[in-house]
């Protein structure tokens, strides 16, 4: 359940990490708080979260540098928090293997907002079945690609492919309904469950081309996911 979800909270500043304990905790999470990103990469070495929330200007690593430090042994869910919120800071927080960006100061709805719905997509991604399942096949095959629904797993010539949940749903999707064309407005407000923004085509963008970067033997020459230009994306 979302408010039995385990909680990392990675911020140099004690006072927005209390700030952020007490609000999540009062929402029924399990907040663990870590003051830099070395007490992070510690920390996770011993337990299993289903979210961490990054800030970005930290000491010695900053966000962008631990999120890929993250990546090489988790795929919990990434939010960066930052003071800097231009387009150019979102896309490499999202080109490090971040998931959402939250630009600070933020409002406490929209934090909870937030972390409810990557906790949600993240259990959703782990193995709990999602409300459509039945309408959803065991197994998708795409050429030499092998997604497993049940256990949320995807093999590229038998050999598995670790995915974020982010990338996961993004494939799962475009897969389920192979040659239509999602637009990125379709595909941010299924994969993000959030109204479509400004900014948010590049978003998606990103974390399609991270998933390219996992799967085509060529990113640049896709054979899975092909952009249709002006339109969107489709799986082939």
């Amino acid at each position: 359940m979302e408010n039995q979800a385990q909680i990392l909270v990675v911020d140099d500043n004690p006072e927005i990490r209390e700030i952020i304990q007490v609000l999540l905790t009062a929402e029924g999470f399990t907040v663990t708080e870590a003051a830099d990103g070395p007490a992070a990469l510690k920390t996770l070495t011993t337990q299993e979260f289903d979210l961490i929330i990054l800030d970005v200007m930290m000491p010695e690593l900053n966000g962008y540098q631990t999120c890929l430090k993250i990546r090489e042994q988790s795929n919990a869910p990434i939010l960066f928090l930052s003071a800097r919120s231009a387009d150019s800071d979102k896309t490499l927080g999202f080109s490090s293997g971040g998931d959402d960006y939250l630009a600070k100061p933020f409002s406490y709805s929209e934090l909870l907002s937030r972390t409810k719905a990557l906790i949600r997509r993240y259990q959703v991604y782990r193995g709990k079945p999602p409300e459509d399942a039945s309408a959803c096949p065991d197994t998708l095959s795409v050429r030499n690609l092998t997604i497993h629904t049940a256990s949320s797993s995807v093999l590229l010539g038998g050999m598995p492919v670790d995915l974020t949940d982010t990338e996961y749903a993004l494939l799962l999707l475009l897969a389920t309904h192979r040659k239509q064309i999602f637009s990125a407005e379709h595909l941010y407000e299924s994969v993000w469950q959030e109204p479509y923004y400004y900014g948010a085509a590049n978003t998606v963008m990103v974390h399609i081309r991270n998933l390219r970067k996992k799967i085509e033997k060529d990113p640049q020459n896709p054979l899975f996911i092909k952009t249709v230009w002006g339109k969107g994306y489709r799986c082939e």
